[in-house]
């Protein structure tokens, strides 16, 4: 999706020390590839250019308001990517109704963009959690690959919303630091 990793992460580094001009570099950088993937992505399913113009806004500002969440020590793409592709899939979800006008054909060509490589960090993800409590686990898989949010979670796995809150930011803490030891298998 996005071309210039060291020159991106360059840019969010500089912006989260307090760089604003960086800051609204690298926003004006990553609208340019938003636009361009969620375009593509909408354009395979039948939909209006005008609805990716909405999804690289919204993007930009979760991109803005979770800079904070950013490890400056870890590849910046893959985080964008993840965010990116998590409006998608939300803004996807929430217009569902006009899904049913999609040929059957092109909704199987979106569905089906997993390649190879995200198999593989599927089941990076599925050893990852396996180490995890496993109230931490389902937490975790819920609000984090399901996208439920954390009340609805806490209604389903029977714990407070504070407790799951909790258990989401320890278990993604532990993962973050088997990945960064190396202990993915």
């Amino acid at each position: 999706m996005i071309a210039n990793e060291a020159e991106l992460r360059a840019l969010m580094t500089a912006g989260l020390n307090g760089d604003a001009a960086a800051h609204r570099a690298l926003l004006d950088r990553l609208s340019r590839h938003l636009r361009a993937y969620y375009k593509n992505k909408l354009a395979r399913i039948g939909r209006s250019a005008d609805e990716a113009e909405d999804l690289v806004q919204d993007a930009l500002m979760a991109i803005h308001t979770r800079r904070h969440t950013y490890n400056p020590g870890e590849l910046f793409t893959p985080w964008v990517h993840a965010i990116t592709r998590y409006k998608l899939i939300d803004h996807l979800r929430h217009t569902k109704a006009a899904m049913t006008n999609v040929p059957i054909e092109d909704a199987a060509d979106f569905e089906a963009q997993d390649d190879h490589a995200g198999a593989e960090s599927a089941l990076d993800i599925n050893r990852l959690l396996a180490r995890l409590p496993e109230k931490m686990r389902r937490a975790i898989r819920h609000v984090k690959i399901d996208g439920l949010s954390v009340a609805e979670t806490a209604a389903r796995c029977g714990m407070s919303e504070s407790a799951v809150k909790v258990s989401v930011h320890r278990g993604l803490k532990a993962m973050a630091a088997a990945i960064a030891q190396g202990r993915t298998t």
